[in-house]
């Protein structure tokens, strides 16, 4: 049942947890974290880490996701970020970051990413980016926004990508609001059913919405639309939050209907928010994701194009930015405050120096599963969950 409480007379709301609200419990058996694998397959596509990149310029450049995808990984490419719209993308990025660090309201950089984002795509950026992802033999991902599925598909599935990622703030469990220039809304299971690649669909926030999707015939569901502390202002603009505990409950949920309804398609839901630490990648599977998509965390790399800054996708939306450029942070400094960023493999697979899970995300992740005697992943989102008030 449901935990309703009263807000008011005769106005009731429903009582959700964040990730940070839940604990895991170890069951009575432990192993070595040396038999845990954290494996797992999206559609055709094996991943030895169940750790995606948020499609942001950010953490979204051809080489940021080629070095993710040597560590077993999946980077998102964003189809309509500065990649496929300026030649000199990075030079675009410092001039950003440069402002963010000059500007402590934020608001000449999100200014400045407006700006930036609003000239033209280039078919033949888009292309060459996906081209050098594709040619270092690692999964190819790119996200477009629903109101830009239809015109942008064509050019990625040429180009050669292995994975369509159609990602927006929050997309309706009615239909997905996008209009091409002829006034026709975009049909999501007709547009997936007609195309070759798996699409991974999202973000939901609830049971109804993931359910919805997962009809359309997506292979996977993300849950969230990618919040970040001081970078993300979707609650503050729209007044809209995911508390995402409860939404990946929610849509694992929705993915045991979806199998018995079909007699054995698996949907994979992706986690995509509030998670910073490894113990955070732990509390997301074990509520029932499949992988976690993050965003901030992977912004403190040495590597990441943004140089140590994150901002969400949608920061740089022409009339209504949710996010601002704000430092990532490690250790509870700003990454610019460190003596050096740490390299992604480092945050990815460790060693690790820092106490507080920022680092050795996959490895805090097996020592989790290992603790409470899981070996698999999807055995693990079987673990004993407990919640602190």
């Amino acid at each position: 049942m449901r935990d309703m409480v009263e807000i008011g007379m005769g106005r009731t709301a429903r009582r959700t947890y964040e990730l940070q609200d839940v604990n895991i419990v170890p069951s009575r058996r432990t192993r070595s974290s040396k038999e845990v694998s954290t494996a797992w397959q999206l559609d055709a596509y094996r991943f030895d880490t169940p750790i995606l990149a948020h499609p942001t310029d950010a953490v979204g450049s051809p080489d940021f996701a080629i070095e993710l995808g040597k560590l077993g990984g999946l980077g998102v490419l964003n189809a309509e970020g500065l990649f496929s719209r300026h030649r000199d993308a990075q030079a675009k990025l410092d001039e950003v970051v440069a402002l963010a660090a000059s500007d402590i309201t934020g608001v000449s950089a999100i200014r400045r990413l407006q700006e930036l984002h609003a000239a033209p795509l280039d078919p033949e950026l888009l292309a060459a980016a996906v081209g050098q992802v594709r040619d270092a033999g690692v999964t190819v991902a790119v996200r477009v926004s629903p109101q830009r599925a239809r015109e942008l598909t064509p050019v990625l599935v040429k180009a050669g990508i292995d994975l369509l990622v159609i990602h927006g703030t929050i997309i309706s469990a009615e239909h997905v609001s996008a209009e091409d220039s002829a006034g026709e809304p975009l049909n999501l299971k007709t547009f997936i059913g007609d195309l070759d690649v798996p699409v991974v669909a999202g973000g939901v926030s609830d049971h109804r919405t993931a359910l919805h999707l997962m009809r359309t015939g997506a292979a996977g569901v993300i849950v969230g639309y990618g919040s970040a502390e001081g970078a993300t202002t979707t609650r503050e603009v729209l007044g809209i939050g995911v508390p995402m505990a409860t939404a990946i409950a929610d849509a694992a949920a929705a993915r045991r209907d979806y199998l018995d309804e079909t007699g054995g398609r698996y949907v994979h839901v992706i986690a995509d928010g509030d998670i910073y630490s490894s113990g955070d990648v732990a509390r997301a599977i074990a509520c029932g994701a499949d992988a976690t998509m993050l965003g901030a965390p992977l912004a403190v790399a040495a590597e990441a194009p943004g140089k140590g800054w994150y901002w969400p996708s949608v920061a740089a939306h022409p009339s209504m930015p949710r996010g601002a450029v704000a430092p990532a942070q490690l250790g509870g400094l700003d990454a610019g405050e460190t003596a050096a960023s740490p390299s992604l493999a480092t945050i990815v697979s460790g060693p690790s120096g820092e106490p507080n899970g920022q680092l050795n995300l996959v490895g805090g992740l097996r020592r989790s599963m290992a603790k409470a005697g899981y070996s698999e992943l999807k055995e693990f989102q079987k673990v004993g969950l407990n919640v602190a008030y």
